[in-house]
């Protein structure tokens, strides 16, 4: 799934649109120009700009080609619209340019050759929408088996007319909307015993958001076998998880950085479905589910269909992931091991009083008693 690029020295719009369904048109081409020259002539920001200097810089760029056959046009048939846009250096000059000095321009090109891997598009979609709109991440493989569905859009970046479609195809467009000169490598069918080491293959970095256990430990292998860090980040009520393995700084790094022992595949492979859940609760940490996560374990299959999320903590997610893969690409240094960002912990001024944790605690308590969860 790609957008299909118009070439109007070879056709109308008109006769484009005989054999494509164009419901909207967008060119703003000379209006991205125009902002182009006022981020390039900073002077400009406290007095009207110069016209002439205008009309010499855009002429100096149209270098006597009509503007409407400047640049790239591209239509996305997922949305029937066909947008103009600014020549691939130009364009990525522009959706960066309020980057600068947070960003410089070296760490903006490492960060946007970096070349990342999501598996799982409910949470790990807000890590690729979050890379795209940074301008990092130009390479991006994404992968999830999935449907889009009613009870999803309470934490994906996406409306209700999108109900039915793949989760692939949709974080896809979304990325190509956002810089068609992106290179997305779409894995629609998800990923399986058979392809989880292709997929990995050339990485920089694995950004793991499956649900299916078996996947997640065999991840680590292929990461640990090649060489490359894993990024794991979980929703955890209002707060967020992030998980980071080291595996191309230390071959040795335990699976996730020993959450769960020295357990094996051939030992995970034994478990029950029954063992699951308890895997599940080691994997996550007690200590850091607060209690109304925990309470709603039990009411899951009686009370709750699923495991409860919120897309503050979903988006949360793509904030902490996208950071890090940046400090990633250039270098910087990244703390290995588990990082929990509590949002209550942060703004409730009552959170670290005794009696408040004490209540938390019992809480907690009573809810892994009540399910049956081994406490740590």
């Amino acid at each position: 799934m790609k957008p299909i690029q118009f070439d109007p020295t070879k056709t109308t719009i008109e006769k484009f649109s005989e054999k494509y369904k164009i419901h909207r048109v967008v060119d703003r081409f000379e209006a991205m120009l125009e902002e182009l020259f006022l981020i390039r002539n900073p002077k400009f920001r406290f007095r009207k700009p110069d016209p002439a200097e205008l009309y010499r810089f855009v002429s100096l760029l149209l270098d006597g080609v009509p503007m409407l056959e400047c640049g790239s046009w591209y239509y996305f048939p997922w949305s029937s619209t066909l947008v103009h846009y600014l020549p691939d250096a130009l364009h990525q000059e522009l959706h960066t340019a309020r980057n600068r000095n947070l960003i410089t321009a070296k760490e903006q090109k490492a960060f946007r050759e970096f070349k990342v891997g999501i598996a799982g598009l409910s949470v790990g979609s807000h890590t690729a929408l979050t890379l795209a709109m940074m301008g990092g991440a130009r390479t991006m493989r994404i992968a999830d088996s999935d449907y889009i569905s009613g009870s999803n859009l309470n934490r994906i970046r996406l409306d209700f007319s999108y109900v039915g479609t793949g989760k692939c195809e949709a974080v896809a467009g979304l990325i190509y909307q956002t810089n068609p000169y992106a290179n997305v490598e779409l894995h629609p069918k998800g990923l399986s015993r058979d392809t989880i080491e292709s997929f990995m293959t050339g990485l920089d970095v694995f950004v793991e958001c499956m649900d299916d256990l078996d996947l997640k430990i065999r991840s680590r292998l292929v990461a640990r076998k090649l060489g490359i860090p894993v990024l794991m980040a979980t929703d955890n009520g209002d707060g967020i998880l992030l998980d980071v393995e080291r595996y191309d700084l230390n071959p040795e790094t335990e699976l996730f950085n020993g959450a769960v022992g020295s357990l094996t595949l051939e030992e995970f492979q034994g478990y029950t479905p029954e063992d699951l859940p308890r895997l599940a609760t080691r994997l996550v940490g007690t200590k850091f589910v607060p209690p109304r996560m925990l309470r709603s374990v039990a009411a899951i299959g009686t009370e709750l269909y699923a495991w409860p999320q919120v897309g503050s903590a979903a988006t949360l997610t793509g904030v902490v992931v996208a950071h890090a893969i940046k400090r990633l690409a250039n270098r910087l240094p990244l703390k290995g091991g588990r990082t929990a960002l509590d949002l209550d912990a942060l703004l409730d001024p009552d959170f670290d009083q005794p009696e408040a944790r004490e209540e938390r605690e019992r809480q907690s308590a009573q809810a892994l008693n009540g399910i049956g969860f081994a406490t740590e």
